[in-house]
């Protein structure tokens, strides 16, 4: 990102240089004089929206409070939102140089935001500490320190809150267990003996289930990977603001690539996937067979929020890597260089031990025999 071209959206009331929002302070810092410029800050619970799929005025919800252009990236595809008059060269995303100013935007603006609570220096250490943990990593990388391009993204999610109101239908299976007498044959000998045999006993169930659901938390971006997002996934939620320009202020916010409809869909199915296991374990038994459910959802409420995450890539023997640091508790997450020998020596150890229980058993067949 070109700094020197940033327009002056937050003058400093100092000296008019340009401030941008200081993660150790949460306020306004001035680029040149260092001064300081308190956020108000804003106490109200962020509004939840009434979620409707059919085509709504959403003018009321698009002012961002600050004029913002778009950032499309031709290599591939990812869209940002920067102040009116800042310029960029590379994608935040990929790198590329290849990427084009849009004139319009049409965004839902964020409902409400968590801002920026570690900084680029504790970001980078966060991730030489994350690095050194990792085993399988080649030893001259994690003693090497990494030159990474580091950007502070906001990247943006979706919430949804419902009501649930469930039926189902199943087969519930419990175990039951009875004496039998066996043979076996030890040391060249027959001989009988009694053991305990499972056996399961089916009945059908069938009733009703109710839950509430808040803030079902879904990433709006579809340029990251999934698991790396779900590996920052400790966001604390509790420490929301409302939205104010001011946070985005020296910041690149991304426009959201997933739209309301499609995130719902995602929670839809998270949802789905959580009553699905509280319905079995309602059910009980040992075992569960042709389980049904049909659930309605009521009362559907979205919020649109931007969530702080540090976006990182390094080159490491000419190949490219991705890591992220949680904006807000510095949780580290991304993909690193593996080293063939360790991985190699390791998988050999594992070998080595199943080879010595298969030879083990093979050694003392009365044991096989005992424990059938």
């Amino acid at each position: 990102m070109n700094n020197a071209a940033t327009a002056i959206r937050f003058p400093c009331p100092s000296c008019a240089g340009p401030m941008v929002f200081d993660a150790e302070s949460q306020n306004l810092k001035c680029q040149y004089c260092g001064a300081n410029k308190e956020i108000e800050k804003i106490l109200d619970e962020p509004v939840e929206h009434a979620f409707n799929r059919r085509d709504e005025n959403l003018d009321r919800l698009q002012d961002w409070g600050a004029q913002q252009q778009a950032i499309h990236c031709e290599t591939c595809g990812g869209e940002t939102l920067i102040p009116a008059g800042q310029t960029t060269s590379t994608c935040v995303f990929c790198g590329s140089p290849k990427v084009l100013s849009q004139e319009n935007v049409r965004s839902i603006r964020p409902e409400s935001v968590i801002p920026f609570r570690v900084s680029r220096d504790e970001a980078l250490n966060s991730f030489a500490r994350w690095k050194k943990k990792k085993y399988f990593m080649p030893n001259h990388f994690k003693k090497t320190d990494v030159d990474s391009q580091l950007n502070g993204i906001y990247i943006p999610y979706w919430t949804y809150d419902t009501e649930t109101y469930s039926v189902y239908s199943a087969e519930v299976g419990i175990y039951h267990y009875r004496t039998v007498t066996k043979t076996r044959v030890v040391n060249g000998k027959t001989e009988t003996y009694t053991a305990q045999e499972r056996y399961t006993v089916w009945h059908s169930t069938r009733g009703d289930y109710g839950r509430s659901f808040d803030d079902i938390l879904i990433p709006a971006s579809g340029h990251y990977n999934s698991d790396l997002l779900k590996e920052l996934g400790d966001f604390k939620l509790s420490e929301l603001h409302g939205y104010k320009p001011e946070y985005l202020s020296g910041y690149i916010s991304e426009r959201y690539s997933i739209t309301r409809e499609e995130g719902w869909e995602k929670a839809q199915q998270r949802a789905d996937s959580t009553l699905n296991t509280e319905i079995r374990s309602v059910i009980g038994g040992d075992e569960i067979r042709n389980l049904r459910i049909r659930t309605t959802y009521n009362a559907i409420t979205y919020k649109h929020l931007l969530l702080p995450v540090w976006n990182a890539n390094y080159v490491y023997k000419s190949k490219k890597y991705y890591y992220m640091v949680n904006g807000q508790t510095g949780t580290v997450s991304g993909r690193v260089p593996r080293s063939a020998l360790k991985i190699t020596l390791f998988t050999l150890f594992l070998l080595g031990i199943v080879g010595s229980i298969v030879w083990f058993i093979a050694s003392h067949p009365e044991i096989t025999s005992t424990t059938t």
